[in-house]
């Protein structure tokens, strides 16, 4: 069929008078060039099938493992096979009166046929992965494989590269091997940047540790992650400077990524203020009644005062003295305001963790750590709730007769 469309375009250029040469050429470069075209067509053909049909008919069906068809990509990688099987059987009938030109074209489609089959396998490696980590219970866990994808991965496209060195050169690819290991001291010397970048690189993103537009902290670095490439990090600072890290390092030394934080429903406020242990005591009734003025805690106390009544009561305890039986303090009255106060703060996310704890006493006082999640994450509205909190906490504190601990200065004035 092949030949009878050569002949029909020769036909054509003799009757517009080209000569024989001119005519063969002509016929066998348009041959070739509509079985690029053909090869084009049933690629996005047969993709088109898979998006349009293949996809459809896996989404339907009940079972989970075929979605990781879709996922993975690996039928579309496939139908990109379509143009180098149609070049090597069918090229050959397309020139056969120009080897040369043939051989330089069948040399780049070998070339591309192995970087699409490294595609593939790479495909069927994540779905491998994939598969795996579907299993129920701690199976998965307990042995992840993350680290054998990474490694398969790394072998399959070295092999990649040096069958395509090995194309290009016109050599076996024993050859090749035993050439790179002569001369792996030098080149491990001269690239070992290079190397080192690479294979950061590798580690990071297939840990998903950065991303571009990451918010980071490692040394002077404390900004937005720009560009990562492939010896260096670039990041800019809070204040519009750049710092630039190497690659390597950002997976050999410890940083913080604020991503999680930014991808959350609330940014942390975990701060403390340490109360003056001799102003915690015991409350007299006089103390309750001066408490219960406070509009936030009144409930708290008319509750928390009845079911102490009734316990002492029931104990027949002797609250002659205010040591004996339950009793309450400033300091656990003054929590319970902050938890009220906290719990009615409109710029708190209530749907997250909100504690308000008495941490280990030490020299400094009592610390009473606020630990919440404000709903705003920009750092101007943050470090704004965050004051506002504290400056009511602060001014808040004397109103329970309790006082802040601070230190007291050892310079003394002299006359």
């Amino acid at each position: 069929m092949i030949e009878k469309y050569i002949e029909i375009l020769k036909s054509i250029g003799t009757h517009f008078h080209f000569s024989a040469d001119a005519s063969l050429a002509i016929a066998e470069g348009l041959a070739f060039v509509s079985l690029l075209a053909l090869s084009v067509l049933l690629t996005f053909g047969a993709r088109l099938f898979i998006k349009k049909t293949v996809y459809k008919i896996i989404k339907k069906s009940s079972s989970k493992y075929d979605d990781l068809l879709i996922d993975s990509k690996i039928l579309l990688r496939f139908c990109l096979l379509i143009p180098a099987i149609l070049i090597k059987h069918f090229g050959t009938d397309c020139l056969p009166d120009f080897h040369l030109t043939l051989n330089g074209f069948l040399y780049l489609f070998r070339i591309y046929e192995v970087i699409i089959y490294t595609l593939v396998l790479d495909a069927l490696v994540n779905t491998g992965a994939d598969f795996y980590n579907t299993f129920n219970g701690s199976k998965a866990k307990a042995k992840p494989i993350k680290s054998l994808v990474q490694v398969l991965k790394i072998i399959l496209y070295i092999i990649c590269v040096l069958l395509v060195i090995a194309i290009l050169l016109g050599k076996d690819i024993k050859t090749i091997v035993i050439g790179l290991g002569t001369l792996s001291a030098v080149l491990m010397l001269v690239f070992q940047s290079p190397i080192l970048g690479f294979v950061g690189t590798i580690q990071m993103m297939s840990n998903d540790m950065l991303r571009i537009g990451d918010w980071i902290v490692m040394g002077n670095a404390d900004g937005n992650v720009l560009e990562i490439n492939l010896t260096t990090v670039k990041v800019q600072n809070w204040d519009n400077t750049i710092t630039t890290i190497p690659t390597s390092t950002m997976v050999t030394n410890q940083f913080t990524n604020w991503r999680g934080m930014s991808e959350s429903d609330g940014r942390q406020i975990k701060r403390s203020i340490n109360i003056d242990i001799n102003t915690i005591k015991f409350c007299t009734p006089e103390m309750i009644e001066k408490y219960k003025k406070y509009s936030l805690i009144a409930p708290y106390l008319e509750a928390r005062e009845k079911e102490i009544l009734e316990y002492n009561e029931a104990n027949r305890i002797d609250t002659s003295q205010i040591i004996n039986g339950r009793q309450q303090t400033n300091l656990g009255i003054f929590r319970a305001y902050l938890r009220e106060y906290i719990n009615h703060n409109p710029n708190i996310n209530h749907d997250m963790t909100m504690i308000v704890r008495q941490l280990q006493p030490t020299e400094y006082g009592v610390p009473i750590q606020i630990y919440v999640f404000s709903n705003k994450k920009a750092w101007v509205d943050y470090e704004n709730i965050q004051s506002d909190i504290f400056d009511h906490i602060m001014a808040a504190v004397p109103m329970f007769d309790l006082k802040i601990y601070q230190r007291s200065s050892s310079n003394t004035n002299k006359a």
